[in-house]
């Protein structure tokens, strides 16, 4: 069949990773993407032509999933080395490192604020973190398998999780309890998200099936067997009428929700699909595989402004009205009635002119804001964002001091504390400093420097962890004053007790 202008179309295609792709998301300006691969690296890729791709170096296994924060600020990476990392997705690449799992972390997840950040683990459990304060929150502990995705509400009221003990999970975070659970499955669910509006879950099962529930009122509304294989993944478009899935099967598949059936099989990979998101106003899509190919799809079919969605679905949510069957999807106008065959579309059968495909990379070794270490690869030269050439050194090593280091570029806003900057007010955001170009060439060189800017930003996350633990030994002495306060209580009372005692007798 020829293919319509509203059709999907592949408009380019990235390579760098050496491995499977396990993880893809775009930045909420839409001009950058992130993915995560089996080769241990988090890459950063932008859209504009000739520009380089940044792969961060600091986990030491696989990175199993990547996502920005909300304003694109900070960008939250997971892996099977039991840690998740946040790094600040710039040309230094500076990272902190959270330690709490126990066992290999499966997926990452900002709230809508971005205030919080939600883990799943395989050691059963999902963990919530304060992302102003950069600490673990609590746990949530209901499964009895390991975790494979965890994700917030929109409204970021709810969490819900997927399990391989067959169960799909809804948490409420105010008083952080197990309040729904959906157990339909032969297999079990890999990837699970909320529609826009906040009303429906859908999962992605490793039955090869995919099914959207109404969680108000426990309903399976929808049920589709379109692959062959495991569905690994799945997205809302934003506007909630359209569900795109990644299989095992090699193929992505596009749902109508509206209608309720299969419009688009995407082929593009070799391989297993792992992974596949829409942009934030669902003008494009991306993909990635087993084939270490990293996919831009064009969408045609829907697009809408963003803003305008996220304003009628923040409108939507009213948790404490009758639901209504009716409301869960969008009802506007719909491009595909007159059609209802199934459109397969395969770029490989068609001459396409795709953009560049392999930018140049750019090595950043992440300085651990954590732990002081930076590490280095062997026997390869890497390019700083001046177009440098440094030479890292023969062997694996760690050192205290970053490698790839750049003074910043005009205008360019430094920010000396790793903290949430959109979550600060004015007043007591870290102070921001504004260079020219010759104020900057001014400075002098880190080598000449009498302290490494390395040591100084390890020194400033030490003072940042030492006012916390001081707040926190600070809670504790009132508590034990409390407790003492009740234990002199009590033996006043016992003493009372014992004087009345012995004068009857």
């Amino acid at each position: 069949m020829a293919s319509s202008p509203e059709d999907p179309v592949l408009e380019r295609y990235f390579k760098g990773h050496k491995a499977a792709i396990t993880s893809v998301d775009f930045s909420p300006n839409g001009k950058q993407l992130a993915t995560g691969s089996w080769d241990t690296f988090l890459m950063l890729w932008s859209f504009r032509p000739q520009a380089r791709a940044f792969r961060y170096v600091g986990h030491k296994d696989v990175v199993t999933s990547v996502q920005f924060s909300p304003l694109g600020n900070l960008l939250a990476s997971a892996s099977r080395d039991r840690t998740i990392r946040l790094w600040i997705p710039d040309k230094r690449g500076k990272s902190s490192e959270f330690k709490a799992h126990t066992a290999p972390v499966r997926s990452v997840d900002f709230s809508a604020d971005g205030q919080f950040l939600a883990t799943a683990s395989e050691d059963k459990s999902i963990k919530v973190w304060n992302m102003y304060r950069q600490r673990f929150l609590y746990s949530l502990y209901r499964h009895t398998h390991w975790v494979r995705c965890a994700k917030f509400s929109p409204d970021g009221r709810l969490i819900v999780s997927c399990s391989e003990d067959k169960t799909i999970k809804i948490w409420d975070t105010t008083n952080k309890q197990c309040v729904n659970n959906f157990s339909d499955f032969v297999g079990f669910a890999n990837f699970v998200a909320f529609n826009p509006n906040g009303t429906c879950i859908a999962s992605a099962g490793s039955d090869h099936t995919v099914k959207i529930w109404d969680i108000r009122v426990n309903k399976l509304l929808q049920h589709y067997q379109v692959h062959s294989g495991g569905v690994n993944c799945l997205s809302f478009h934003p506007s909630g009428n359209y569900l795109i899935t990644a299989s095992s099967d090699g193929t992505l598949k596009i749902l109508d929700l509206l209608e309720g059936r299969l419009i688009y099989t995407l082929q593009g990979h070799t391989g297993p699909v792992f992974t596949v998101s829409f942009s934030k106003g669902g003008e494009l899509f991306t993909s990635g595989g087993a084939d270490a190919q990293v996919l831009l799809w064009r969408t045609n079919f829907d697009e809408l402004n963003y803003k305008d969605i996220s304003k009628r679905n923040l409108k939507r949510l009213h948790f404490d009205s009758p639901p209504h069957l009716l409301d869960i999807y969008p009802r506007t106008p719909h491009p595909h009635e007159g059609r209802i065959e199934t459109v397969e579309i395969n770029p490989k059968l068609d001459v396409i002119d795709l953009q560049t495909s392999t930018p140049p990379v750019v090595d950043i070794l992440s300085f651990d804001s954590t732990t002081g270490e930076q590490y280095q690869f062997p026997d390869k030269y890497f390019e700083d964002l001046e177009g440098r050439r440094i030479h890292a050194v023969s062997s694996p090593v760690k050192t205290t001091e970053t490698t790839v280091r750049t003074l910043p570029d005009k205008g360019e806003e430094i920010c000396r504390y790793f903290l949430n900057p959109s979550l600060m007010s004015s007043e007591c955001s870290p102070t921001i400093l504004k260079k020219k170009t010759e104020d900057i060439s001014d400075l002098p060189s880190e080598n000449q420097r009498s302290i490494p800017l390395a040591v100084t930003d390890a020194l400033e996350h030490i003072m940042e962890q030492l006012n916390v633990l001081t707040q926190t030994v600070s809670i504790l002495e009132q508590r034990l004053t409390l407790t003492e306060d009740k234990l002199k209580d009590c033996l006043e009372n016992q003493q009372k007790l014992f004087n009345m005692i012995q004068q009857k007798i």
